[in-house]
C-alpha cells in the first residue's frame, strides 16, 4: 500500500446535513440528468429544486401521519425515487426500499414484513399494488395526475407541501435527525438464503460516503450514468448518494441496451456496474476490433507502446484509442466495478485503454463499502483496501492463509430487523465485528483477496479447500463460454469430491464462428472440454476440473447480476 493521503472531503453527520451543504454549496449546479420516454435529450434539475421538492413531498407525509413510520419504495432509476428516498428518512420515518424484480407475492411479503404504513411506487406497479391483501395506509403513485381516495398523487403532494412550506410550515424542515436510529431498512438479495432485512442508519451511511470519497476522487465535474438497480445499496450509496455528496450529477440510464447511446447523451465520466456489465463491454471491443482483419494486432501493438509511454509519464490513450472512447460516448473517465470479483484482465484491459478501472468490495451490512482500490493505489487481483474508518481481519485461518472476512466500524449495520438470533448468530455481529461470509486473505500491502463464499467451498477428504469462485474466472475466459458454476461433486470411484462444473456456451459467438456449418451439441462439448483441459494444466490436480455438463439457458440471477447458485 503506498504512502499517498487522502483526499478531503466535507464531513457530515447525516443524509439531512449532507443535502443542506450540497444545495448550498452547489446551488444552480445539475444534481440529475432525467428525461421521459418521450423525451430525447436529458433535462437537468438543479440541487436547489431537488432540496425543494424533497422539503415538500417530506412535510406532506408528515401531514399525513407517517411520522416515525415504515415507508416502502419501489420503482425504476428516476428522480422521484430519490426525492421520496430522503423525503422519507430526513425528517418523516424509515425507508424500506424493495426490489422492482421480485414478483407480486414476495413484494407483499415484504411490504407486510416491514410494517410498511405508506408504499410510493411508479405507475408500472400500480396494477400489482392493487392487488395486494395487505392494507396500507396511504399509497403514493409517482404518475397518477391526480388522488384517487387513498391512491395519492405524489405530483399533487409536491404541490401542497410547497404552499405548506411557503406559509410557514417548518415540521418536516425543522426535524432533528436521529443519527443513530434504524432509519434504513434493507432487504438482503441473498443468492442462497431468505432475504435478511437489514438495519442502517444516518451515521452508517455518512461514515461511508466520507470515507469511501476520501479514497477515491470524485469532483462536480463529474457526470455518473446510473445503470444498476437504485434499491441496491451498492447503487443507492455510491451511486446516488456519493455524486450529491460530491457535487457531480445523476443521469438515469434508459436500460441496459441503452448504455452507448446514454453514456453519449449525459456526457458521463463515472459509471458503476458489476463485473457481467464490464466484462460484456470489455469483450464487445475485442469482438468488434477482430471483424476488421489486422486490427487486433494493431490494436496490441498500440497497447504495447502506450504503456512504455506512460512508463515515462506520456499519456496518449485518449487519443490512440479514440474510437474505444467514442463508443462509449467519449467522456469516460472511470469505471467503478462492485457486487462480486471481475476478472483481473478485464480491469487491467480498461485502464491500458486510457480508463481508469477500480473494483471494491462490500455487502449490504457494510452500508455497503468495505474494501476499495484507490485510483492512485491498486492492485487488480485484490477487493481493495479497508476503508480508513474501518477494520477488516481474517478469522480461523487455514494453512493457506486463507479465513472468513470480519468488519467492524462506524458503517456496519445496526442488526437485523426483527430477528436478533441471526443478528447475534455466527452469520451476524459477535463482539462487533460482522461476519461476512466470504473467504479471503489480506496480503502484506493490507489488499484484500476474496476467495469465494465460505458456503461454496469444497472441501475434499485430506482437507483441501477448493474455492470455486476462482476457477469459474479461468472457465469463462474461454471465448466459447458465456457463464459457469463449478461445485463438488461425489465421486463414485474415489469416494471423495472432485470439482464439476455447469457451462453456458455462448451460442452467438459459436454461431457466428461457424456460420454455414452448425455444430451439434456433442461437437460444442468436446471444443469446451478441450479448452478445460487446458485451464487444467495450469491447476493443481486436486483442483481440476473432471465433469462437464452443458446447460443452454442462462442461470437466475439477481438483480445485481449475481448467480443464484443454489436455484
Amino acid at each position: 500500500m503506498k504512502n499517498i493521503p487522502l483526499y478531503d472531503v466535507r464531513q457530515i453527520a447525516n443524509l439531512k446535513e449532507m443535502l443542506e451543504g450540497s444545495a448550498k454549496a452547489f446551488g444552480s449546479k445539475p444534481a440529475f440528468l432525467v428525461k421521459s420516454k418521450a423525451e430525447e435529450h436529458y433535462k437537468p434539475i438543479s440541487y436547489l429544486q431537488f432540496k425543494k421538492d424533497v422539503d415538500a413531498l417530506g412535510t406532506m407525509l408528515v401531514k399525513l401521519g407517517l411520522k416515525g413510520k415504515r415507508i416502502a419504495l419501489i420503482g425504476e432509476n428516476r428522480y422521484e425515487w430519490c426525492v421520496s428516498y430522503l423525503a422519507s428518512i430526513n425528517g418523516t420515518g424509515t425507508i424500506v426500499p424493495l426490489d422492482k424484480e421480485l414478483p407480486s407475492n414476495e413484494i407483499e411479503n415484504l411490504i407486510s414484513r416491514s410494517k410498511s404504513s405508506a408504499i410510493i411506487f411508479s405507475g408500472n406497479y400500480r396494477k400489482q399494488i392493487e392487488e395486494m391483501n395487505y392494507a396500507c395506509q396511504y399509497y403514493i403513485d409517482m404518475d397518477a395526475a391526480e388522488d384517487n381516495k387513498n391512491f395519492l398523487s405524489l405530483s399533487k403532494l409536491l404541490e401542497k407541501g410547497c404552499e405548506l412550506i411557503a406559509s410557514g410550515d417548518t415540521c418536516f424542515t425543522s426535524s432533528e435527525i436521529d443519527n443513530g436510529a434504524p432509519d434504513i431498512l434493507l432487504f438482503t438479495s441473498g443468492t442462497t438464503d431468505i432475504s435478511k432485512a437489514v438495519m442502517l442508519s444516518h451515521s452508517n451511511i455518512a461514515s461511508n460516503l466520507t470515507a469511501m470519497c476520501s479514497m477515491l476522487y470524485i469532483g462536480q465535474e463529474d457526470i455518473f450514468l446510473s445503470v444498476l438497480p437504485i434499491h441496491h445499496t451498492y447503487e443507492c450509496t455510491c451511486g446516488f448518494l456519493c455524486p450529491l455528496y460530491r457535487g457531480a450529477t445523476v443521469a438515469f440510464c434508459e436500460g441496459l441496451r441503452h448504455i452507448p447511446k446514454n453514456l453519449k447523451e449525459s456526457k458521463a465520466t463515472v459509471m458503476l456496474g458489476v463485473p457481467l456489465i464490464f466484462e460484456a463491454i470489455y469483450k464487445r471491443i475485442w469482438d468488434q476490433a477482430s471483424k476488421t482483419k489486422g486490427l487486433v494486432k494493431k490494436l496490441k501493438a498500440a497497447i504495447r507502446v502506450s504503456n512504455l509511454l506512460r512508463r515515462v509519464g506520456i499519456d496518449i490513450t485518449k487519443k490512440l484509442f479514440r474510437q474505444v472512447h467514442m463508443s462509449l460516448g467519449g467522456n469516460v473517465r472511470i469505471f467503478i466495478s462492485g457486487a462480486a470479483a471481475i476478472d483481473p484482465i478485464v480491469a487491467k484491459g480498461f485502464r491500458e485503454l486510457g480508463i481508469q478501472f477500480v473494483q471494491g468490495y462490500g455487502l449490504t451490512e457494510c452500508s455497503p463499502i468495505a474494501a476499495l482500490n484507490r485510483d492512485v493505489d491498486f492492485n487488480d487481483s485484490a477487493a481493495g483496501i479497508p476503508l480508513p474508518n474501518l477494520q477488516i481481519r481474517i478469522d480461523n485461518k487455514g494453512q493457506d492463509g486463507v479465513g472468513e472476512i470480519v468488519v467492524k466500524g462506524p458503517s456496519v449495520m445496526l442488526g437485523y430487523f426483527d430477528d436478533t438470533e441471526q443478528t447475534g448468530s455466527p452469520k451476524g455481529i459477535i463482539d462487533g465485528w460482522f461476519h461476512t461470509g466470504d473467504l479471503g486473505y489480506m496480503d502484506e500491502e493490507s489488499f484484500l483477496y476474496i476467495t469465494g463464499r465460505k458456503k461454496n467451498v469444497i472441501v475434499t477428504k485430506n482437507g483441501k479447500n477448493i474455492y470455486p469462485e476462482e476457477i469459474e474466472t479461468l472457465i469463462n475466459r474461454i471465448p466459447l463460454v458465456k457463464e459457469s458454476i463449478v461445485y463438488g461433486k461425489n465421486d463414485s470411484d474415489s469416494a471423495d469430491l472432485t470439482v464439476a462444473a455447469i457451462v453456458v456456451p455462448d451460442m452467438d459467438k459459436i454461431n457466428e464462428a461457424f456460420e454455414g456449418n452448425p455444430l451439434s451439441h456433442e461437437d460444442i462439448y468436446n471444443m469446451i472440454q478441450s479448452d478445460i483441459k487446458a485451464v487444467n494444466k495450469g491447476l493443481v490436480s486436486y483442483k481440476h476440473v473432471k465433469h462437464i455438463t452443458l446447460r443452454h439457458e442462462e442461470f437466475a440471477k439477481t438483480t445485481t447480476k449475481k448467480i443464484k447458485r443454489y436455484v
